[in-house]
């Protein structure tokens, strides 16, 4: 019965901690396809002519961190309007195409960050022809400070949650300890050395922790599988339009040693109280 305890209170733990790391993961996901998905949009003046963008668009290309530059007409961003809108009803009374031509420049994988954003949009507002430059930077910095938040609660309440299986653990090993003092007597009195006596509840440790690792898997395993489909619009608003998806086999690997090492850590703080 105590060691089943310690199993679950591992099992918990990990539980929790799994969860966590879940969110995390889906976070990060979302942030990587953004990164991959940023593009900066610059806005360009009504007067130029084809031949000038094509030139604007040159320049703009051999900007330190730019991957690559498309030419957004006026024509297409109106038809892009229409697609985004439903309709062109709300055009209607409005004569003529009012949204400008645009650039759309993607970036390259070391410039998506907040000084590479920086240094592109100091080097294209001084060009003539761009009206003004956009991009969502602001965005995924606040994502990603939210993430950050969430990576940081986890690893506190991974902490806490740790320490008090440790416990939890070690006082199972040592009422196994108590329960056997008979035998680990005899044994050392023949002759049994150290490492002979206590490498069984080392092992016993181990056990419990990559049981309560397996069994933690399994759990967030069917929690996924049930509450993913009702908290739909939840995860819409937190990931947007990414899938969520569950850990690989590294990760669950991870989480089931977490619980063998949780595991022998409590046995060896249990052993080295009885020694003492």
């Amino acid at each position: 019965m105590t060691a089943w305890v310690s199993v679950l209170t591992i099992s918990v733990a990990l539980f929790l901690v799994g969860a966590f790391y879940l969110v995390v993961i889906n976070m990060d996901g979302l942030l990587e396809e953004f990164g991959q998905d940023l593009t900066v949009t610059a806005y360009l003046e009504d007067h130029l002519t084809v031949q000038e963008m094509a030139g604007l668009a040159e320049t703009v290309q051999s900007i330190e961190g730019v991957a690559s530059v498309s030419v957004v007409g006026k024509e297409e961003a109106l038809e892009r309007f229409k697609e985004m809108t439903g309709g062109a009803s709300l055009l209607v009374g409005i004569q003529g195409n009012p949204l400008p031509a645009s650039f759309e420049m993607t970036l390259r994988p070391e410039s998506r960050s907040a000084a590479g954003i920086s240094i592109l949009e100091t080097a294209t507002q001084g060009l003539p022809g761009i009206d003004e430059v956009r991009h969502g930077q602001e965005w995924i910095d606040g994502y990603a400070r939210v993430a950050s938040l969430v990576r940081v609660s986890g690893y506190v309440v991974g902490l806490v949650l740790s320490l008090a299986t440790l416990l939890i653990v070690a006082n199972t090993i040592q009422l196994g300890l108590y329960a056997r003092r008979d035998e680990l007597e005899i044994l050392q009195l023949v002759g049994a050395s150290r490492t002979f006596v206590r490498t069984p509840f080392l092992l016993e440790g181990t056990l419990q922790g990559m049981l309560g690792g397996l069994l933690a898997s399994g759990l967030l395993w069917i929690s996924f599988m049930i509450f993913t489909p009702s908290l739909e619009y939840g995860l819409a608003f937190l990931l947007g339009q990414a899938e969520p998806r569950f850990f690989g086999l590294a990760q669950i690997s991870r989480l089931v040693m977490g619980g063998a090492v949780l595991g022998l850590v409590g046995s060896v703080a249990a052993l080295m109280d009885r020694r003492s």
